[in-house]
Formats: structure tokens, C-alpha cells, sequence
């Protein structure tokens, strides 16, 4: 008897040795868990915001490289354009084909391209953000004016086989591409400043209020085809996913689509300038619509049309600045009424 009941005392021993072993060994996982997670909100915390798209990262108080981006069928997918953390596209000739302006300052694309020439109403926009204006080439007004220092730029036509590379397989003009290490070290051996000295957009921390009236969650860019451009709502992200050509806008890097915490459509003039340019007015004010969070609300653009480098603001109907939710941002400019 005494013998079962010391195999029973063993028995109950060894299980509440192991029940107290489970409970322990529960308990420190959560723990450390727990000071994983409190070091990466400490973190986190601790990292500047983009003044741009008010994201925290790293490279928050590194200065914006703004590159031209080219928007031809032939050029797609893009690669590094989902990696932006804003982008102003605007059409360049009188039957719409389009550009971007990509600007980075946040992520580092391990290649970024097809990158393409200045073109002159792009350079306010720069400037407007004290960016660094990378391009390969331009018109005959635009690249005086950059060769007179008009901005910090760096010109591809100037670097190619270094800075800037052209790919096998892809016809030219669309073949050449870069990266932001190689940007920046010639940014430092031409003496730019490397520092941010954007102000900033001011940013809305919570989510925005919905209602009947304010709910969008498609928004259409009306450019000719294959231009044409759609931004459908993604709830289960709160963000804008891109297609382009009716064709969800991919990104070659990392083949993923194209979204955006904000979207701005952004109305403004244009001229006639001759077959292959128009001169689009991103100097001055006009209307401008604003969709985040997948609501709808109207302002005002408004850009200082006698210093290049102001900034462009956003302005809700009252004449207070808008604040966009934290995230990438499109700039879409349209010209027609």
C-alpha cells in the first residue's frame, strides 16, 4: 500500500511540476513579448516623421529626391513607384500622355526607373518641397534654366554609365534607371545639402468621419487611354489602390499595386505650346478635391506664383490648411473642366 501511494505522491508531483513548468514558460514568452513589443513602440516612437507624408521612419530628416518618371505603356511596370511617398502626375502633351514626379524620402527602391526629362512645370513643384531634382535630360527651356541652377539637380545626360544606367532589353528612351545611394553620393560631391528643409504637411491622427454625402471609394482620373486612371478604396487597408490603362498599377521591385493613403485631384490651366508640350500652370490656385479615408472633401490648391520655392498648399473651404492621414500621397493634375 505504501508503495502505490508513493508512486501516486510522484505522480501528482511530476504534474503539478508540470502544470507550474507550462504556466512559467507562458508567462515568459508573454513577458518577453511584451518588451519586444514595448522596444519596438520605443522605437518607433522615437523615429522623426516624413514632413511630407507624416510616416515615422528612418530617413524622416533626409532631404526629398524628386525623379522623373516616365507614364508610356512601354515603361510599365514601373519600378520604385510604390515606394514614394508622394507623386504628382500631370499630362505633358496636348493629346494626354502623362509624367510623374516621384518624390522619396522615406524608402530606399533598390532601382528606380524608367527615369525620363525635366519638364518645366514640374520645377515649382520640386522646388516647392526643397528637393533635389533628378531627371535625364529635358526641353531646351527647361535644361537652361536647370544649368543655371534654378534648383539643386542632377541630370542624367551629365552621368550616364554612373549615376544613372541604361538596361539591355528595353528600347531607349525608356531604359534608364537609378537609385537613391547613387543620387545622393553625387548630391554630396556637387555640395547640395542633404538635410530636409521642408516645412511639411500637417497631418489628421484619427480616422475621418463618414457620411452619406462624403463616402467616395472609386475616383476616376479621366486621361485618354492608356493613361486613364482609377483609385478604388480598400477598406481592409484604408488606402487607394492604383490602376492605370484599366490594369491594376504594379510595381516591378516588389509586385505589389500602387496604393495611396491620400489622393489629391488638383485643377489648373493648360496651353497649347505645339505638338509634343503643353504648359501646365502648377504656380498660382485652383480647385482641388481631396480623398482619404475614403471620404470626399473640396478646398483649394495654392501656390505663391513669384517664389519657386513655396510651398504648395491645400486648403479646406474654410481657409484652414488640410490635414492628410499619415501615408503616401497622389497629387493628380487635370486640366480639363
Amino acid at each position: 500500500m505504501r508503495y502505490f501511494n508513493l508512486n501516486k505522491l510522484l505522480i501528482l508531483a511530476g504534474t503539478i511540476a508540470m502544470i507550474l513548468l507550462i504556466i512559467f514558460w507562458f508567462w515568459w514568452g508573454n513577458k518577453e513579448i511584451e518588451i519586444k513589443n514595448e522596444k519596438i513602440s520605443a522605437t518607433t516612437s522615437n523615429l522623426p516623421r516624413s514632413p511630407i507624408s507624416g510616416i515615422t521612419c528612418e530617413n524622416a530628416d533626409r532631404r526629398p529626391i524628386s525623379i522623373m518618371m516616365a507614364a508610356d505603356p512601354e515603361t510599365r511596370p514601373l519600378s520604385g513607384i510604390s515606394e514614394a511617398d508622394m507623386v504628382f502626375e500631370m499630362p505633358v502633351t496636348p493629346n494626354d500622355i502623362t509624367r510623374f514626379m516621384a518624390v522619396f524620402q522615406c524608402e530606399n527602391p533598390t532601382e528606380i526607373g524608367s527615369v525620363r526629362s525635366a519638364r518645366n512645370d514640374f520645377v515649382p513643384l520640386a522646388s516647392g518641397l526643397g528637393s533635389i531634382y533628378a531627371h535625364w535630360g529635358g526641353e531646351k527651356e527647361v535644361l537652361q534654366k536647370l544649368n543655371g541652377h534654378i534648383i539643386d539637380n542632377i541630370d542624367a545626360m551629365k552621368y550616364e554609365g554612373t549615376i544613372f544606367y541604361r538596361k539591355r532589353g528595353i528600347p531607349t528612351p525608356h531604359d534608364g534607371f537609378t537609385d537613391l545611394d547613387k543620387v545622393f553620393g553625387q548630391a554630396e560631391k556637387l555640395g547640395y545639402g542633404l538635410a530636409n528643409v521642408f516645412s511639411g504637411y500637417p497631418h489628421e491622427e484619427k480616422e475621418l468621419k463618414k457620411s452619406i454625402s462624403n463616402v467616395v471609394e472609386e475616383i476616376k482620373i479621366d486621361y485618354a487611354f492608356p493613361y486613364n486612371v482609377q483609385w478604388i478604396y480598400d477598406g481592409k487597408i484604408s488606402e487607394y489602390r492604383r490602376l492605370r490603362g484599366n490594369k491594376p498599377e504594379m510595381d516591378r521591385n516588389n509586385s505589389s499595386q500602387v496604393s495611396a493613403k491620400v489622393v489629391v485631384v488638383m485643377r489648373t490651366k493648360s496651353k497649347y505650346l505645339n505638338k509634343d508640350y503643353v504648359a501646365v500652370d502648377t504656380q498660382g490656385g485652383g480647385e482641388a478635391v481631396i480623398y482619404q479615408g475614403g471620404t470626399m472633401s473640396t478646398g483649394r490648391w495654392q501656390k505663391d506664383s513669384t517664389a519657386l520655392n513655396a510651398k504648395l498648399y491645400f486648403y479646406d473651404t474654410s481657409g484652414s490648411e488640410i490635414k492628410f492621414l499619415a501615408g503616401k500621397i497622389w497629387v493628380e493634375i487635370i486640366t480639363k473642366n
